[in-house]
């Protein structure tokens, strides 16, 4: 039915199926929203979560792009002040700049600061990043699959079962998680693969927001969760001063772990309605910040006019002003067709 109606539609003269997000790119091109919201909308198409869409709704409502007109607009003024003295030097109704462009310089920059070191887009995307870290046979995988509720990790008393990286993607209260199985930690590898295996689990550790550490007290890495597995196993190891007791086969402790990661996530990620940066408009925003510092470092009005031109200048990329092609192609290369 689709395809004989697309059969007959192509046979229209100039009639052809949209490229992914023309009609977003359009709508950009003629000026009704601008790349910011664009970003936005983009990332509300993928959104998954209750978190993400309410976040991704105030990028694509214009949050983002209001705070950045607003800091422009206060730059245009501080521009102002810079160019009076330039352009009047020499009148005597003139002076050099007020006492106050010192201050409102600093006020601005260290709100881009803020804004720099608020949470990141790309945790928001890809989930809060838990690794369960351990020896072999320490309960991770076993832990791992009553965390994503399924049976994704193989499970065995054979040591070494688990060879290579297993991730999976789950919302737990409306907050994404990726949670990350890998290899069991040892000194010598039964055999190449699994040495593998223990080199990659080695750039997880490093990679992951949390660590939850099923290996003995005080081995695991710094900041890591002390959890006492398998604790249903008359065997298993005590430990002194667990974060967390639990078995992941009768549930014991599996609800205040959860409660406790919902938590602990919940304060990293961006909170509703916050802007959420992603890596080219912090790019951008590190741009700003630093042609602002330069401005603040030097007295000479002609170096401070040239760094506060760059300031617009990048301002006006952050909301596409001015953009490259390559920048809009990747973009808009993210909606399905037509959108």
């Amino acid at each position: 039915m689709v395809a004989a109606m697309e059969a007959a539609l192509a046979q229209i003269p100039g009639c052809r199926r949209a490229e992914p997000g023309e009609f977003t790119r359009r709508a950009f091109a003629n000026g009704r929203i601008d790349l910011a919201e664009a970003e936005g909308l983009a990332d509300l198409l993928s959104a998954e979560t209750e978190l993400q869409r309410r976040s991704a709704m105030a990028m694509a409502g214009g949050a983002l792009s209001r705070q950045v007109e607003h800091w422009r607009e206060r730059l245009l003024q501080l521009s102002a002040q810079v160019e009076a003295v330039l352009d009047f030097d020499d009148e005597d109704d003139v002076g050099g700049l007020p006492s106050t462009f010192a201050t409102s310089l600093a006020q601005l920059r260290d709100e881009l600061a803020d804004a720099l070191a608020a949470p990141h887009a790309e945790m928001l995307r890809e989930g809060f990043r838990v690794a369960l870290a351990g020896p072999p046979n320490a309960g991770k995988s076993t832990l791992f699959n009553a965390l994503v509720e399924s049976e994704a990790a193989i499970t065995a008393e054979i040591a070494g079962t688990t060879r290579d990286v297993l991730t999976r993607s789950v919302a737990l209260a409306g907050i994404p998680f990726t949670f990350v199985d890998m290899a069991g930690l040892r000194d010598t590898a039964g055999d190449v693969i699994e040495a593998i295996g223990i080199e990659r689990a080695q750039g997880e550790i490093a990679a992951a927001d949390l660590v939850l550490w099923l290996g003995a007290e005080c081995e695991g890495p710094s900041d890591c969760w002390e959890i006492e597995a398998q604790v249903d196993l008359p065997g298993h190891s005590p430990k002194q001063a667990p974060r967390h007791r639990l078995s992941a086969v009768t549930g014991e402790g599996m609800d205040g772990l959860r409660a406790a990661l919902i938590d602990v996530a919940r304060h990293a990620m961006p909170a509703p309605g916050q802007n959420a940066l992603n890596a080219r408009q912090r790019g951008l925003l590190g741009e700003v910040s630093m042609a602002l510092s330069g401005a603040e470092s030097t007295r000479d009005p002609l170096l401070v006019a040239e760094h506060l031109r760059r300031t617009r200048q990048a301002f006006d990329a952050l909301v596409g002003r001015t953009s490259t092609e390559d920048v809009l192609d990747t973009l808009f290369g993210r909606f399905c067709i037509g959108k």
